[in-house]
């Protein structure tokens, strides 16, 4: 089923920012550990997510599914998307595509907010530091208490499950559940209207 709030292209500046911060390259296990901690955090900030990404449970802690699959190449990218940006993998590693694009974030990655911003800046603070298995092990420790193990499989994370676990009372996640539903009815609306 079609994810109607996953924006590729906000994910893809998501993820170039990052390997901005990181000198243009960083491995593929940390930067997915670096942006489904971001898109937790903004969950938790301002009730929005950065990149509208499904979230799941993988054997090696929480990720964003359709971002894992761009990572993979498993994903087709729309134009101004993922490959714009973003290096197809090698070995275990992404890189920025065209690191001359990027003079600073703010100038040239338009697709994101101040808070966006705000947020993958604060998430680079704290924990660009780490290495990947360092941040595998932070995601699967109780900073993370909504992964569970899927068992070799995945298991998808929802936002009631995330907000729950992030210390919302039931009625402010019943709140902050509603917001992304709200936004993914109003983008089938449009997805609809496009292609009648």
């Amino acid at each position: 089923m079609k994810n109607l709030l996953f924006d590729e292209r906000r994910t893809a500046q998501a993820a170039a920012f990052l390997l901005f911060r990181a000198g243009g390259t960083l491995p593929v296990v940390k930067l997915m550990k670096l942006l489904y901690l971001a898109e937790r955090l903004s969950l938790q900030r301002y009730g929005e997510p950065i990149t509208g990404d499904s979230l799941v449970s993988m054997p090696h802690g929480p990720v964003l599914s359709m971002t894992y699959d761009h990572i993979n190449g498993a994903a087709r990218s729309v134009y101004g998307g993922w490959d714009s940006w973003i290096t197809d993998r090698s070995g275990h590693r992404v890189s920025l595509a065209d690191p001359s694009r990027i003079r600073s974030p703010e100038q040239d990655l338009l697709r994101l907010s101040d808070s966006d911003l705000e947020v993958l800046t604060f998430i680079w603070e704290e924990f660009g530091h780490l290495g990947q298995w360092e941040l595998v092990f932070h995601t699967h420790s109780t900073a993370c208490p909504e992964w569970e193990d899927p068992e070799g499989s995945s298991r998808p994370i929802s936002y009631e499950r995330l907000f729950l676990h992030m210390g919302f009372s039931e009625a402010r996640t019943h709140e902050a559940v509603a917001r992304p539903e709200e936004q993914m009815n109003i983008n089938a609306a449009f997805d609809e209207a496009a292609t009648a």
